[in-house]
Parts: structure tokens; C-alpha cells; sequence
């Protein structure tokens, strides 16, 4: 009778905490009327309750109204550079069908990443090139977006030697500069709050929101001694290239989109890498290239400022979520490709 007793107990507890736990997880009711999710209320699971953590290193609750399983997610907030939507290295990418290319552009140059009729993304290319090589090694060193009528830019600060007590994130906004105080979980928003920014860590980490449109993750990176041995890229003394890895989550880009990254989440895009090839590298650079970081003026870009966008011509899925690391069929019926 007295272990009866005690397992009623020991039952009424757990239901108690599971309870509690339920109550401090945050929850959100997805209201994007083209997602599969619409009016549904979705909670974070106990593993991970909040969309922020004060611990850098701990995964968070990420809710996917995009998704048709409609169910939050634990994630880490730093940008992962094995998963759909990433851009590392020099550049490597992962495109939204799971398929890696490289796309070198040329430095000190500016590309389109992403453009659609409301959105544009370029990037800024650093990079140099040693005595006897046909070509640039580059990197992406800022990141410009134009959304309605805004403007928003996100770079890299250039420094001779790698100090990790250092930031090297310099942000502005409309054409002004802006100081996000260092530190894990500083934040800023704009007026219109159609724009955050939040530290992911204390310095050289940012997730960058667009609600209802994209969630950027960022890092910043120098060249290690030993990426530099390796590949011989014959880095100088006085400059790191610091640079940025990327990764992006979009929800709801058109059937239509466009840029070195964006054309790959075309639903009957056909990506011209070939099977097999170690390191595929795709051009597009006369269709890609704008004339700055926050113009989309390329041969292929779509943005218009007045954001005429059709939202019966969106794509729901959000490839960005998926997580390639896990083997050749990771998530949600698409398959990754190396």
C-alpha cells in the first residue's frame, strides 16, 4: 500500500514539473495567412522553452511556421555552415537543394546573394591574388539588404591579427551608423520593427530577423594560420581577412527568385554542378554583379523598392531549417547533395 502511495506521488510530481515546464515555454500563433500553420498555436518543446538563451552555447526554441509539421525546433543560434542556405569559406555554398557549389566573383567586388521582389541581399568580396594564380581567392566580407525602403549593411572589420576579445561587427541602417553595446543577447530594433538585430554571443555574432521574410545567422572568421598552409593562400602579415559565414532562413521567397544563392530555391531549378566534382564552381558573375553593396541594379534582379510582391507566388517550404549534417536525406523529403 505504501508503494502505491509513494508511485501516486512520485506521478502527481513529474505531472507537476512537466506542467510547470509547459507554462515557462514560450509559444507563438503563426498569423502568416500562406503558411500551413496559419492560426495555429505552437510551443516550445522543454529541451529547449525560450527563442533565447544566456548561455551562447545552448540550442534555443525556434518556431517554423513554414513548416507543415508546424512543431518548434531546437536549434543552435550561430550560423551552420553544413546546412542548406549557408555561405562559408571561400565562398562555399549550400543552395536550397542541398547542393554544394563555389562561386569566387572577384574581390573588391559586389554580388547579388538573393533578390526577389521584396527582398535583396549582395555581398561584399574580399579577397587576393598570389604570384602565379589565374584567379582571386575571395570571401564575403559584408552583407548589404534592402527590404520596402530600407537599407541595412553588416561587415567585417578589417584587422592585422585575429583578437577574439575584439569585435569586429560594424552595422548601419539606413545609412547610419549603428552601436549595438557588445554582449550576449544585446539587441536593437528598428523604429518600424521590421529589422532586429541580436548578439549571439558576447562579440562577433549576430542573428539578423526580417519577420515573416528571413533570419540571418552571422559569424565572423579570420584566415587561420592553418586554413592558410593548407590551401596556400599566401595571407599577409598585416591583414587576417577577417570574413563573415552565413546562414539563411527564408520564409515565403518567390517561385521567381533570383541571385548567386537565391535562384537555387527555384522550385525547377536545375543546378548545373556535376556529380562527383570536388570542389563544382558555377559562374553568373556578369548576371550577379551590382554596382554596390545596397544597389539591385544586376542584370538579374528583381528587387523593386515600392515592394509589389505577389504572395500567391511564394514558396512555403523553408529549406533553411533543414540540417545536412545528419547524412544524405537530413530533412523534410529533400535530399543533400555534396
Amino acid at each position: 500500500m505504501e508503494i502505491l502511495s509513494s508511485n501516486c506521488l512520485l506521478i502527481i510530481l513529474l505531472c507537476f514539473v512537466a506542467g510547470v515546464i509547459q507554462i515557462d515555454a514560450e509559444s507563438r500563433t503563426c498569423t502568416n495567412r500562406n503558411s500551413p500553420c496559419f492560426l495555429k498555436r505552437i510551443t516550445c518543446p522543454s529541451e529547449c522553452p525560450t527563442s533565447s538563451s544566456t548561455n551562447s552555447k545552448a540550442k534555443v526554441c525556434y518556431i517554423n511556421c513554414n513548416s507543415p509539421l508546424c512543431q518548434a525546433e531546437c536549434k543552435n543560434h550561430k550560423a551552420n555552415c553544413n546546412s542548406p542556405g549557408a555561405v562559408c569559406l571561400d565562398p562555399r555554398f549550400i543552395g536550397g537543394d542541398g547542393i554544394v557549389f563555389y562561386f569566387h566573383g572577384k574581390r573588391n567586388e559586389h554580388f547579388s546573394l538573393i533578390s526577389d521582389l521584396n527582398l535583396q541581399i549582395n555581398a561584399r568580396f574580399i579577397g587576393l591574388r598570389p604570384a602565379g594564380r589565374t584567379r582571386d581567392y575571395t570571401w564575403i566580407q559584408a552583407l548589404g539588404i534592402l527590404v520596402d525602403s530600407h537599407t541595412f549593411s553588416l561587415e567585417a572589420t578589417r584587422a592585422a591579427a585575429w583578437d577574439d576579445e575584439i569585435d569586429h561587427l560594424k552595422f548601419s541602417y539606413d545609412g547610419k551608423e549603428l552601436d549595438i553595446p557588445e554582449g550576449h543577447l544585446s539587441a536593437w530594433n528598428s523604429s518600424e520593427n521590421d529589422l532586429k538585430v541580436e548578439r549571439t554571443s558576447n562579440r562577433n555574432s549576430v542573428v539578423v530577423t526580417l519577420p515573416e521574410i528571413a533570419e540571418i545567422l552571422v559569424n565572423v572568421v579570420p584566415i587561420s594560420k592553418e586554413d592558410d598552409r593548407i590551401h596556400n593562400y599566401q595571407i599577409p602579415s598585416d591583414d587576417c581577412f577577417a570574413h563573415l559565414e552565413v546562414q539563411f532562413r527564408f520564409f515565403g521567397l518567390s517561385s521567381k527568385v533570383e541571385g548567386v544563392l537565391g535562384r537555387t530555391y527555384q522550385p525547377d531549378f536545375e543546378n548545373p554542378v556535376k556529380p562527383g566534382v570536388a570542389m563544382p564552381v558555377v559562374g553568373g558573375e556578369d548576371k550577379y554583379q551590382t554596382t554596390s553593396l545596397l544597389s539591385a541594379d544586376c542584370h538579374s534582379c528583381l528587387f523593386s523598392p515600392a515592394g509589389v510582391f505577389d504572395q500567391k507566388d511564394t514558396l512555403i517550404m523553408d529549406y533553411g531549417t533543414l540540417d545536412c549534417t545528419g547524412g544524405a536525406t537530413s530533412g523534410m523529403g529533400i535530399v543533400c547533395r555534396k
